[in-house]
């Protein structure tokens, strides 16, 4: 029991983490389209200083840095959040590349301006593509959700080192919270496969 609550925790972070993600990676994919150079170059600049940090640092910025006090999982979903939108930011990009340039092209000759060919045309063909990497996105993120047990987040490892602590049995817990783990994203990656199967067939 005390095992499944820690996995409720990871799961609720991982997903309100993938999901802030999205909305913000999304929005910096659009700035780094963007022919505004100053939107360009922060969302660029923003991209390139998560994805070269570890993050650890940005949890700890997150955490202990700001000047409000967030609570420990708050500052957690925050830190993966912001983590995560720069990976998504990528593959967002890389979705939008993928689109045939003829598809705006066709869009601008309807009447459409730019934001218009973006929102009903661009991107959700772009989406399409994607939406099987950021299943996998999710599971990444379960994953390295592991590192918020530094600030108290009662999630599966940190559990897993209470349960260490009080029983004196340094293997057994680390091997159910491995366990528990790998039945998160096995079954995750089996749902995502089975989407993307279904995705090619309504191709």
């Amino acid at each position: 029991m005390f095992f499944l609550v820690g996995a409720k925790n990871t799961v609720i972070i991982a997903a309100f983490s993938v999901l802030f993600g999205v909305v913000l990676g999304t929005l910096l994919a659009l700035m780094k389209q963007s022919k505004i150079r100053i939107l360009k170059s922060l969302s660029s600049a923003y991209i390139e200083f998560v994805r070269g940090t570890p993050l650890l640092v940005q949890l700890f910025i997150i955490y202990y840095g700001l000047p409000i006090n967030l609570s420990a999982i708050l500052a957690g979903i925050v830190a993966l959040s912001l983590n995560s939108g720069a990976y998504v930011a990528e593959i967002i990009r890389a979705g939008i590349e993928a689109v045939d340039k003829g598809q705006m092209e066709a869009a601008r000759s309807l009447g459409m301006n730019h934001i218009e060919s973006m929102r009903y045309v661009i991107m959700p063909q772009a989406l399409k593509n994607i939406l099987p990497v950021l299943g996998n996105e999710f599971i990444t993120i379960i994953k390295e959700s592991s590192i918020v047990s530094v600030i108290g987040i009662p999630e599966i490892m940190y559990n897993a080192e209470t349960v260490r602590g009080n029983t004196f049995k340094p293997f057994e817990p680390l091997l159910v919270a491995a366990v528990i783990y790998f039945v998160l994203t096995y079954s995750l990656s089996k749902l995502v496969r089975r989407f993307e199967r279904r995705l090619k067939t309504s191709d």
